[in-house]
């Protein structure tokens, strides 16, 4: 394996205190000559309501078409779980991965949904992307129904 330049891929690290604290990793894309899709799923990511301290649960997908990099996969599931004691809105977490990936990344193109399950009764869905897809690329739904008991 040539030197990737990365700090956390087969090492043990600490899950990060919160997001700024959190260091994602990209990694050089093999194929960066192709147009194609990457999909992230996490159907777990949770953070904190910055008003009352409950917890807050989402399934996000994040769908993104790698320029020269790649997202590493661990740096990234230690970013996520960053938010877990991170006080913020549902739309605020949402947008936030998504910028940070594309911070880090420099994909193509990249689009996240942020399906939010209720509290109070009333879901919150968050879709944000940095354009229209790329002529040629396959975008496949995201697979995710809308609220009915999410599961």
């Amino acid at each position: 394996m040539t030197d990737l330049n990365v700090t956390q891929l087969g090492r043990v690290v600490d899950a990060p205190d919160s997001p700024e604290a959190a260091v994602l990793e990209r990694v050089p894309n093999p194929q960066s000559d192709v147009l194609y899709l990457a999909r992230f799923v996490a159907p777990e990511f949770t953070s904190l309501c910055p008003v009352t301290g409950q917890p807050d649960f989402a399934h996000l997908v994040i769908d993104y078409a790698p320029g020269d990099w790649l997202i590493e996969s661990k740096s990234l599931k230690l970013y996520l779980t960053s938010f877990r004691n991170h006080g913020s809105f549902h739309e605020d977490c949402t947008v936030k991965v998504a910028r940070k990936i594309v911070e880090i990344a420099q994909p193509r193109w990249l689009r996240i949904g942020g399906y939010w399950y209720p509290r109070g009764g009333i879901p919150i869905d968050v879709f944000w992307q940095t354009g229209p897809a790329p002529e040629g690329l396959w975008v496949p739904d995201q697979g995710v129904q809308p609220y009915r008991g999410r599961g």
